[in-house]
């Protein structure tokens, strides 16, 4: 491999060096190191995976994707902690496919229990779990781990590389490393002589590399602190390389029409499309159509011109069918207990019960960029550019898509218009596999129109919920939840590994089951729905529906008990779990919190641990106009360690509002088996005239860093559905709230 400049044109090389720096070593399979995917040439160092050196300077190698979260600004932090260069002077190439890319916290999620009490050693435990993921090709992006898996091992990472350098620094000048110090990309000699990084590069590459000890956090000079973003510069200028921006020369423009019923086809009349000048190729999918073109427009036209017959869903075809499933799942035998404290069948002598059913409907990812892939085959190896979640993954159902092996299968993962776990799906990239495939030689460009994007998503299932309580002295004393929805967790591992994992699905309930109240009697319990109906995993995952579905039954539960809803829920938070606790503090004295609100304004409060992250949540709304309005929102999350403090927040705003959009308008409904949203004029979104001013404190009290990609989500939609019932007296219990409520939009 050459400079890093052929690097992000062409693609790395798989070598086989040992991963040093952020991996464990041991005797077990899963902490053996994996190849170290980068080789270096003539003057360049490989030092580790995460790490390489050339004549033009340091390039991070981040296997994490960036989907405008931050993550490769921060992760390059934390390599520059380390080694002693100026973040500006890092660059960032997403790595390739390899399994030394795996992620090591992800897996940590699948240990039972609840997050909020898990013991030191259940955290050690978690961490070790992580290295499983190497078996599992689990290079991905999710669940709200990047950070978690990148705090230690790029800074070992960073540590390791700067060690190395200096001892091919001493052996250069004939003096002891430990007299030796790095500063701004150069090892610094006694008698202040600087050799730049570049210089030892070659020399670095054939050393192995020392043991390191990571510096305190008391040395940092970037982490801790809001850092401006490393692709702020080609973001805003247009040069930053998206998906849809890639442009190969040769290159044929393409699209796809695949039937809305998600089955297959029973025959087509492609005669008016191959009539059209400019379309070279229609190309039969077996589910649908690809149509390859002189450009995208003309391609989507051409494909709206195919007479298709196709065959009808294999799901029921209405909402209300679908929903009627759903709701029967609920009266066969629960997947999961995941609690069960006290007894929960009997209501307490002299207590007041209450019960409530609850309802959610599917949703669409909706990313702003769509669904789009580029890929050139020919015959004996497939080039792809995709921007994705899960590389491994892609690469591998590639090469079975076109019947060659991974190694045959160079992937370019780009920057992301957005992803909210849509892009950690395969399909888009192995539609532009089999496309290329039928035109080989000649790269393709497939790119779904809004609406394809729109009706052929892996979408966030509906649930149902039941929920039963009981209060007595204005104290909870009693919960019992059942919740039925499709399994998120069994068709994403279905298709990615080919296989579902068994047992009682934890993601299903989580936001219900793990969350820190002391109801003497508490159960929760899931039941799946089969359907074939796509789903997978939307931001936030059981936690979008479960923290609904738990926190406004929470305050139903307040009201019933005569009690400031606020004070309801710490009362049984604080001996639980203290962060949590001062979660709800910080938004009770940021918002002014009084339990009381003039004529007019409403307020409600949401909470929701997920992610390892508690996360509490005050929307304000007010009349306006003769139309409700969110006025403004406070949160407030505990993360542990606030690496970037300007990403957290960004990352809990947008989080916020991306399930507030869901709350007030999101929803996707079916007629004759395919989806009736077609685009975001149907499927729409908070605008900046309705988006309430909104103000964050970040925790820091944890005692281990936790996720802030979604934690965000689940509280924002039952704070608004409690903020609706303060101002109107009319109890929220189903979404989208638009149906129920006169909302701004």
């Amino acid at each position: 491999m050459s400079r890093v400049g052929k690097i992000a044109r062409r693609s790395f090389l798989i070598g086989s060096a040992a991963i040093v720096g952020g991996v464990a070593f041991g005797i077990y399979t899963v902490r053996k190191p994996a190849p170290n995917p980068l080789q270096a040439g003539a003057g360049e160092a490989a030092l580790n995976p995460f790490v390489f050196i050339d004549q033009n300077g340091v390039t991070l190698i981040a296997p994490r994707a960036e989907m405008g979260q931050g993550v490769h600004t921060t992760w390059a932090a934390l390599i520059a902690e380390e080694l002693d260069v100026a973040l500006e002077d890092v660059r960032v190439l997403h790595g390739p496919p390899a399994k030394a890319y795996y992620n090591s916290a992800m897996l940590a999620e699948a240990l039972p229990g609840k997050a909020y009490s898990q013991s030191d050693f259940m955290h050690a435990l978690g961490s070790a779990l992580g290295g499983v993921g190497k078996l599992m090709n689990m290079q991905v992006t999710g669940g709200s781990s990047s950070m978690r898996d990148g705090f230690t091992r790029m800074r070992e990472a960073g540590a390791s590389a700067r060690e190395t350098l200096k001892l091919a620094a001493a052996a250069r000048l004939g003096v002891a490393a430990d007299r030796l110090k790095t500063e701004n990309g150069a090892v610094i000699a006694p008698d202040g002589t600087a050799i730049p990084y570049a210089e030892l590069a070659e020399a670095a590459a054939g050393i192995e590399p020392p043991s390191v000890k990571l510096r305190p956090a008391s040395e940092w000079k970037y982490l801790g602190r809001s850092q401006p973003r490393i692709d702020m510069v080609g973001k805003v200028t247009g040069t930053a390389p998206f998906g849809i921006d890639t442009r190969v020369p040769g290159m044929k423009f393409a699209t796809v029409r695949i039937n809305p019923a998600f089955a297959g086809m029973r025959s087509y009349d492609d005669s008016a499309a191959r009539s059209m000048s400019g379309v070279e190729k229609v190309i039969d999918l077996g589910t649908g159509i690809a149509v390859v073109a002189s450009n995208t427009w003309l391609a989507m036209q051409a494909a709206n011109a195919v007479e298709i017959d196709w065959e009808p869903a294999t799901f029921p075809g209405e909402t209300a069918e679908i929903f009627e499933t759903i709701a029967a799942a609920l009266d066969g035998d629960a997947n999961s207990t995941m609690r069960d404290d006290g007894d929960a069948d009997v209501i307490p002598e002299g207590a007041t019960e209450l019960s409530a059913e609850y309802r959610l409907p599917y949703l669409a990812h909706a990313p702003m960029e769509p669904q789009n892939a580029t890929a050139l085959y020919t015959g004996d190896a497939l080039e792809v550019w995709s921007g994705n979640q899960a590389p491994l993954f892609v690469q591998q159902h590639c090469a079975d898509a076109v019947g060659l092996e991974p190694e045959a299968v160079t992937l370019h993962t780009t920057f992301m218009g957005g992803g909210f776990g849509r892009r950690g799906e395969l399909d888009f990239s192995v539609y532009a596999a089999r496309v290329a495939q039928a035109m080989p030689g000649t790269p393709v460009q497939v790119t779904w129109s809004r609406e394809e994007d729109m009706t052929h998503d892996f979408y966030r299932p509906g649930a149902v919920a039941r929920f039963r309580g009981a209060v007595q002295d204005g104290k909870a004393v009693l919960m019992d939840g059942q919740i039925a929805a499709q399994s998120c967790v069994t068709q994403a591992m279905g298709r990615w590994l080919g296989f579902a994992p068994g047992g009682p699905d934890k993601g299903h309930v989580s936001g219900a089951f793990d969350q820190p109240y002391a109801i003497p009697n508490y159960r929760i319990r899931g039941y799946l729905a089969e359907m074939d109906l796509p789903v997978g995993f939307w931001r936030s995952v059981g936690a979008s529906f479960n923290g609904f579905f738990h926190d406004t039954f929470l305050d139903e539960m307040a009201v019933a008990a005569g009690r400031d809803p606020l004070e309801f829920r710490l009362e049984l938070m604080r001996g639980e779990h203290a962060p949590s606790a001062a979660c709800l503090e910080a938004v009770r004295d940021m918002s002014g919190w009084t339990g009381k609100t003039p004529e007019g304004i409403g307020r409600g409060v949401g909470f929701c641990h997920s992610f390892g992250t508690p996360v509490a949540t005050v929307i304000e709304v007010a009349r306006r106009d003769g139309r409700i309005a969110m006025t403004r929102a406070w949160i407030a999350g505990d993360v542990g360690q606030a690496l970037d403090p300007g990403t957290v927040e960004a990352q809990l705003i947008g989080g916020m509002i991306y399930g507030l959009s869901a709350a007030c308008f999101g929803e996707i409904t079916f007629s004759g088996g395919a989806v009736e949203q077609q685009n975001f004029p149907d499927y729409d979104g908070l605008r900046l005239h309705n988006t309430p001013e909104t103000q964050v404190r970040i925790l820091e009290t944890q005692p281990h860093l936790t996720g802030v990609g979604e934690p965000g989500t689940p509280p924002s939609m039952p704070a608004l559905g409690n903020a609706l019932f303060d101002l109107t007296g009319k109890r929220a219990r189903r979404l989208p709230l638009m149906h129920d409520f006169d909302l701004l939009s």
